[in-house]
């Protein structure tokens, strides 16, 4: 059954709506004609709707599609709705609330459920199949009841080049629109453009959830989801105390054996830093190792532990 969902929402802070409404959009040298040309295309795209929910993460991404559905349409035509569940991390969560204050508009977190679906916690390759259904399921549920027919998610223009992104795919079987994939919007226009615009995410890192950080094969557990966010704080604090910076950082679990992955330029600093591999361990690992090759995104694609069945229909 659909969780209950709020009677009201938050309103977001006179002032913000006022500002963000009359903000004029950015002129852009001629230099930046293509990037001109796709933002008045996604102006356009958004100015046509009623109204709008976007699936908002907090990333650069969906933070932009928010930003500039707030300027087509009016912030109180648009609102932001975030998935909440064991997979979002508590440093994520209250980040999410700090960017959607700044941006003006309503914004909800909306319960789901993942873990309850068997394809989910198998975490074959096709795992973001069923968190993306499930996600897209409530929200859609969510908008209905707030009188909103239409859900955009922050899928860009590049996100379409990798043949194998089965949460994208989920999100098109449920009909959500991609304005800035629409647009022809590349992930360095997006965060050129929020540069541009003042928003505070153009140089956020990516910071999928916490699920990305277990290896296929690996039954996702609450219990397993905890010990990841666990470690990665407790590595991040360590790191600071000791000096050491790196923009992007990953605990990936491996089953009992957990891959830390930084920066590459900080990976020999991390490596001589006994105070965060014990931090690491201390969360519940056996063994600890530093990957020599740095943080790559999507690197779990080739550190499956297990061979689940890929057929896509979750049982």
């Amino acid at each position: 059954m659909p969780t209950p969902l709020p009677s009201t929402l938050p309103t977001a802070d006179p002032a913000a709506l006022t500002a963000l409404a009359a903000a004029p959009r950015p002129a852009l040298a001629a230099e930046d004609a293509e990037l001109a040309s796709r933002l008045d295309d996604l102006h356009a795209r958004l100015a046509g709707l009623d109204s709008l929910l976007v699936a908002f993460s907090g990333g650069a991404d969906s933070t932009l599609v928010v930003a500039a559905a707030a300027r087509a349409l009016g912030p109180g035509r648009v609102l932001a709705a975030t998935g909440d569940s064991a997979s979002l991390s508590e440093r994520e969560r209250g980040a999410v609330r700090a960017i959607a204050q700044d941006l003006g508009v309503r914004h909800a977190f909306v319960t789901t459920h993942e873990l309850e679906r068997t394809g989910y916690r198998r975490n074959a390759r096709s795992r973001c199949w069923f968190c993306k259904t499930e996600l897209l399921d409530r929200l859609r549920t969510f908008a209905t009841g707030e009188g909103i027919g239409q859900i955009a998610t922050g899928t860009n223009a590049d996100d379409l080049l990798d043949p194998f992104r089965p949460g994208i795919k989920a999100a098109a079987a449920q009909g959500a629109l991609t304005p800035l994939a629409d647009a022809g919007l590349t992930k360095a226009q997006v965060r050129a453009a929020s540069s541009r615009w003042g928003l505070a995410t153009w140089s956020k890192p990516a910071s999928p959830c916490l699920s990305s950080r277990i290896a296929y094969g690996l039954t996702i557990t609450r219990e397993r989801l905890s010990r990841v966010e666990q470690a990665e704080e407790a590595l991040r604090n360590a790191l600071r105390n000791a000096g050491i910076t790196s923009g992007d950082l990953r605990v990936r679990d491996l089953g009992d054996r957990a891959l830390i992955q930084v920066d590459r330029p900080a990976v020999p600093a991390v490596l001589g830093c006994d105070p965060a591999l014990d931090a690491v361990r201390a969360a519940g690992f056996g063994q600890v190792e530093v990957d020599p090759l740095g943080f790559r995104s999507g690197s779990l694609n080739t550190m499956a532990v297990g061979r689940p069945r890929e057929d896509g229909n979750g049982r």
